[in-house]
């Protein structure tokens, strides 16, 4: 029987997909995610688990999902002093669009603004694949505070800050602490978080510095088994609410075209006396 050219495109089709993803299939009225129809998941799991489920693939225990949900809304907010929040507020003061404010102040997330929660969870998952067996019984993990001296060490020498301790506002971050009691509430307070607090004892005795709130969450994301590769994403689940609602306020509590700075407050420190016929000139001159 001949076959038609409408069932060998088909069959291409099938055997040569352009795109290709485990998470979600789309067929008409139909959508699965993670292997669960959607309709099923909808009022059965909380936003963490959905969450969790998109990254991992799998739902997570309940102590997971509840340390999940903590890690998110330790990220929230902190007021307009983030640059990436000043971004979205003065685009909104120009009448931008919601997604395009909300576009720039994800935009504006770089190494010194949120990334130090992806380098911290990089670091401690690469000291630990490297010289610490995660999967041995406490006793095996006596060599931690040598790692974490040997990490201060290092970079202490090289004139850097360890990415997840120190903070520019706060000489005492208030959410690490309740972040690693939660942690250790729900178990998931593993080797990982272990280090980073190692760490935060040293550097608290040589320099008075203390862990930050990427410090915590790296050891106990990384702890919950997320690769740090994902470590920028996560922190931007947690932030955006606070974005849109910052941009949300500007629009309809302050006036257009809000100035961060007066005219004022600029300082020019350029030249003020030059010439251009002279410089064309001289520019003719040198050919």
């Amino acid at each position: 029987m001949a076959i038609g050219r409408e069932t060998v495109e088909n069959l291409l089709k099938l055997t040569k997909p352009k795109w290709r993803t485990s998470i979600t299939k789309v067929e008409p009225n139909r959508i699965i995610t993670r292997g669960y129809p959607q309709e099923d998941l909808i009022g059965n799991i909380s936003f963490p688990e959905m969450v969790y489920l998109l990254l991992k693939g799998e739902l997570p225990h309940e102590k997971q999902a509840k340390m999940l949900e903590a890690v998110l809304v330790s990220f929230c907010d902190h007021g307009v002093t983030p640059p990436s929040t000043q971004v979205a507020r003065i685009m909104a003061s120009t009448g931008a669009h919601m997604n395009t404010c909300v576009s720039g102040g994800l935009s504006s997330f770089g190494k010194h603004h949120a990334g130090a929660l992806e380098r911290s969870m990089c670091m401690l998952q690469g000291l630990i694949k490297k010289g610490i067996d995660s999967e041995g019984p406490p006793a095996s993990r006596s060599d931690l505070k040598d790692v974490a001296m040997q990490t201060v060490e290092h970079y202490l020498e090289k004139g850097k800050k360890i990415p997840g301790f120190g903070h520019r506002f706060h000489h005492e971050d208030p959410r690490p602490t309740k972040l690693i009691k939660t942690a250790k509430k729900y178990g998931c307070f593993g080797i990982h978080t272990e280090l980073a607090v190692s760490i935060e004892n040293l550097l608290l005795e040589m320099k008075g510095i203390r862990m930050n709130i990427d410090g915590a969450n790296s050891g106990i994301l990384s702890d919950m088994g997320f690769d740090w590769k994902l470590g920028t994403g996560i922190f931007m689940i947690g932030r955006v609410p606070a974005i849109v609602s910052h941009i949300h306020e500007e629009k309809s509590a302050e006036t257009p075209f809000r100035k961060f700075v007066e005219v004022d407050d600029i300082y020019y420190n350029g030249s003020e006396s030059r010439n251009i016929d002279t410089d064309r000139a001289e520019l003719h001159t040198s050919k």
